[in-house]
């Protein structure tokens, strides 16, 4: 079925802000790595099952979510005694780009948009994904939430960043997979919002009722 295009007032729209995991890339290879890769590990190194594993491990995620230690390499290695950034290495080669990820990039710069990626991602695990993709060649920005010590979900986070660097929240596109981090920049007073339903191609699409959604980006790339 074709899926529908999303007809944003592009000749509004002076700034483009990317999320990274779940919107550029396959969410995926985080979930795997978080879900399977990590309590195999964990368990080998506590000497438990598998399932015993993943009981313990998931209280302690669903505890921090929101939180910038959620999202934080140093913070999981210290709590779990694993070495998080070896083991993302091992399995980096399922990093995934979204098909139609480098098309709509290049018409974004095509269109002379500020395209900025603001991610809650890890330093660490930022270079590993550009390493891995090459991505950041499309970005005039690259902003990591860990900068600000607030994730995407905080109103602090926007607040620091625009005192850092000027951007008009009237002009400004958003594309996130987090409904939590749109509805802070919504709040923040970002214009214009948009979720991505799929960021796991092995998940169905999310019904999304509280903000305009696509499955691909091919569905907002400019027309004419």
């Amino acid at each position: 079925m074709e899926e529908k295009a999303l007809n944003l007032p592009w000749d509004k729209i002076e700034t483009v802000m990317m999320d990274m995991d779940g919107t550029l890339l396959d969410l995926n290879f985080d979930n795997h790595f978080w879900q399977e890769f990590v309590p195999v590990h964990y368990a080998k190194r506590h000497d438990i099952s598998l399932q015993r594993a993943k009981n313990v491990l998931q209280p302690k995620f669903d505890a921090l979510k929101g939180s910038l230690e959620w999202y934080c390499l140093d913070y999981w290695s210290q709590e779990l005694q694993l070495d998080l950034r070896s083991l993302k290495r091992e399995i980096a080669g399922i990093i995934s780009v979204f098909p139609h990820v480098i098309e709509f990039l290049e018409a974004i710069r095509h269109y002379n948009k500020a395209l900025w990626l603001v991610t809650n991602a890890h330093p660490d695990v930022l270079a590993l994904k550009m390493e891995s993709t090459c991505l950041n060649r499309f970005f005039d920005r690259i902003i990591c939430a860990h900068h600000y010590g607030y994730p995407k979900e905080n109103l602090n986070f926007w607040h620091g960043l625009s005192e850092d660097i000027a951007f008009r929240r009237e002009t400004t596109l958003f594309v996130d997979d987090s409904i939590a981090v749109l509805e802070a920049g919504k709040a923040y007073g970002i214009r214009y919002n948009v979720a991505i339903s799929r960021p796991d191609s092995t998940q169905p699409s999310r019904i999304i009722r509280q903000f305009p959604s696509v499955d691909d980006l091919k569905q907002l790339l400019p027309q004419g």
